[in-house]
């Protein structure tokens, strides 16, 4: 059972991979997608698998905050796992 937030927030992730950012990108054009590599999608689902759900979601809308027109851009990968 402690898998399980892990798994409903993977599934709420592909499912706005698979549907909703093309729907996005179709209405915001071509350059309408994230600012970072990898993208704030798959930032926040390695995090999750990394971290677990609690702080790994924490990490991906810290991401996404930062992710505006105004921030900055790159190579952001998720932090390592703290042993």
């Amino acid at each position: 059972m402690k898998k399980l937030p892990v798994i409903i927030i993977r599934l709420g992730i592909r499912f706005y991979q698979k549907f909703l950012n093309p729907i996005l990108r179709a209405l915001g054009g071509p350059h309408s997608g994230c600012r970072f590599t990898p993208s704030c999608s798959h930032y926040f689902l390695e995090a999750v698998e990394i971290h677990g759900a609690l702080y790994g979601s924490w990490l991906g809308i810290c991401r996404i905050c930062r992710c505006h027109p105004w921030g900055k851009c790159g190579h952001d990968p998720v932090p390592p796992k703290k042993s």
